[in-house]
């Protein structure tokens, strides 16, 4: 190469900055070589499947797959509206919640804008805040939860949104209500709250709210839901969120013509309608979510209070008892769990509250491991 030559770098595209800091998002196992049955805990996915009218309506859309679906989901935001009482004209879905997460941040920030997010919050928030170009601002949590004092410390001149998971994936707490009205009320107008709340059907607690009515008395708040966690439909990619009419115009704006199937839209439809089949999601969460934090916590591991459909579970730092040997363990024994360091937890595991065998098998694995029964 003569010193006239081009720099190497010159002769392709380079991506630019904010780009090459991302780090891919990398999903749980789904798989256990050599193990026979395997558990598959790893995905927060609901162990009593879709809704059997959820496959119905996605059958009936087979003779059609050679046609477009309905570029703005008509007949799903029409079911979502009729559910919860809203104006189809304030939602917008989307190809799981992600693609609704990511879409805010492309319609709101910008180059030297900023985004908060929480200390242990989900990894899409700062893909999203660098793939638009932004700078993520990292909240510290208190107790493995968002701190409403710790965010609004965090906000500057440049800070153009927030992002809160209410309850929060990988920890399971959440914020009261009153805390997100604190955070709100402490927000300047200009910031934009998105509010996801994936994991809301699960909650019992009185002082919980998914953050609708505040949608509704806001021009700066959105919530952001999924069709992937309680409804069983996570292979679809279904999401959706509510916002004022502004935010609303603004994703549409940028969102593709025809991001969701139209099995997607049929079987979204169908699926919050049938209220029986979220409930029995609800109730075995119930029952199970207490009983597999009390093993657990009985075997002397320390496990983060949860009001999602997994428990968090927390490991010493030490040889044979850390978190990396444990998912070994459980895998080699067709267990699936979650490791979370990318998290900043790399001594936790994240496991999903499954079937009654799969819960069973976990703990009863997990005890093995425990007491050092090394034998397969």
């Amino acid at each position: 190469m003569t010193a006239a030559s081009p720099e190497p770098a010159a002769l392709r595209p380079v991506p630019r900055p904010g780009v090459l800091a991302i780090e891919a998002y990398v999903p749980g196992k789904s798989g256990a070589p050599g193990a026979h049955p395997v558990y598959k805990l790893s995905s927060n996915e609901t162990p009593l499947g879709p809704s059997p009218a959820a496959m119905a309506a996605m059958r009936e859309t087979a003779g059609g797959l050679a046609l477009y679906p309905d570029g703005n989901a008509t007949a799903l935001r029409a079911a979502i509206a009729a559910k919860y009482g809203l104006d189809p004209a304030r939602i917008v879905c989307g190809a799981g919640s992600d693609e609704l997460l990511s879409f805010l941040a492309y319609a709101f920030v910008g180059p030297g804008d900023e985004g908060i997010y929480a200390e242990h919050g989900f990894l899409v928030y700062r893909i999203a805040i660098l793939a638009a170009g932004g700078t993520p601002v990292v909240a510290p949590e208190r107790d493995l939860t968002a701190d409403v004092d710790a965010i609004l410390a965090a906000v500057t001149p440049r800070t153009r949104i927030v992002y809160i998971a209410n309850p929060n994936n990988p920890t399971g707490t959440y914020l009261p209500f009153a805390e997100v009205q604190r955070l709100h009320a402490g927000l300047p107008a200009h910031v934009l709250l998105v509010l996801d709340a994936a994991y809301a059907e699960y909650v019992r607690r009185n002082d919980y709210s998914a953050g609708l009515d505040l949608v509704l008395q806001s021009e700066n708040v959105v919530m952001t839901r999924t069709f992937s966690k309680i409804h069983g439909l996570a292979s679809l990619r279904i999401g959706w969120m509510v916002a004022p009419p502004a935010i609303v115009d603004a994703v549409n704006r940028i969102r593709g013509p025809f991001n969701l199937s139209g099995a997607g839209i049929a079987a979204g439809a169908a699926a919050i309608a049938d209220e029986a089949h979220v409930a029995a999601a609800a109730a075995h969460n119930a029952a199970w979510l207490p009983r597999m934090t009390e093993a657990v916590e009985a075997l002397g591991l320390r496990v983060t209070p949860s009001v999602g459909n997994f428990i968090l579970v927390h490991f010493l730092d030490a040889p044979g008892r850390s978190a990396a040997e444990a998912d070994a363990f459980l895998t080699a024994r067709g267990v699936i769990t979650r490791r979370v360091a990318a998290y900043g937890l790399p001594n936790a595991l994240r496991v999903t509250v499954g079937s009654e065998a799969a819960n069973e098998a976990f703990l009863a694995t997990l005890a093995d491991f425990v007491r050092g029964t090394r034998d397969v």
